[in-house]
């Protein structure tokens, strides 16, 4: 089996060596240091974790994620690239399920954070894998969406999601750039709406997740 999402895991961490801890990315007003903290949290500060879904717990979170980031960035890296042995990237199939979709949009929120970035050429096998991840959180992001939303990666499928018998909405990409874009990087992704132009300009600014 194929791991993409360990790929992705090395190629992030890479390009962090190369941009340095403060460089940007598109998480708001985090750094690549500040990136790097909340993936090691994830991975490592399970008692910490939990506020990244829980707001009422998002205060230990953010203090454990802030002292994580104090550390030595190079060791920090060297974390990245060796998770624990307890992790899901232990697990090839439980890797790709959890970690591809997050090392993937996290590797180009840094990528796409810098001046003159181009979309890479993906291996099929990685697009189909991200194809996979954009269909499922498109049925989780858009399951409730006011209007009937169709999600069209070519060559790779359809699925159509939101709410049935409205004038639908077309999101046409590639797989990568459609996940991006239901990620909540609409602005940064390069995928095309199609529609009507109140329900396309919603769709653009809705909040589709972290």
């Amino acid at each position: 089996m194929t791991r993409y999402a360990f790929a992705e895991r090395l190629a992030l961490a890479d390009l962090m060596a190369e941009v340095g801890p403060d460089a940007p990315t598109l998480c708001g007003d985090w750094t690549a240091r500040d990136l790097l903290a909340h993936l090691l949290l994830r991975e490592r500060r399970l008692d910490a974790a939990a506020g990244i879904l829980i707001k009422r717990l998002a205060g230990r979170t953010e203090r454990v994620q802030r002292q994580i980031a104090a550390g030595d960035f190079d060791e920090l890296l060297a974390q990245l690239r060796k998770p624990p042995r307890w992790s899901p990237a232990g697990l090839a199939p439980l890797d790709e399920l959890i970690n591809l979709s997050e090392m993937f949009v996290h590797h180009e929120d840094v990528r796409r954070a810098a001046a003159g970035w181009v979309p890479r050429k993906l291996d099929p096998g990685l697009s189909r894998a991200l194809w996979t991840q954009a269909r499922r959180r498109a049925s989780l992001v858009l399951r409730r969406y006011p209007v009937q939303v169709r999600v069209i990666a070519p060559g790779h499928g359809t699925v159509v999601t939101g709410r049935p018998g409205t004038h639908p909405v077309n999101l046409t990409g590639e797989p990568g750039e459609l996940l991006m874009f239901l990620f909540g990087r609409q602005r940064h992704a390069r995928a095309s709406l199609d529609g009507i132009p109140e329900h396309t300009a919603r769709l653009r600014a809705a909040r589709l997740g972290a």
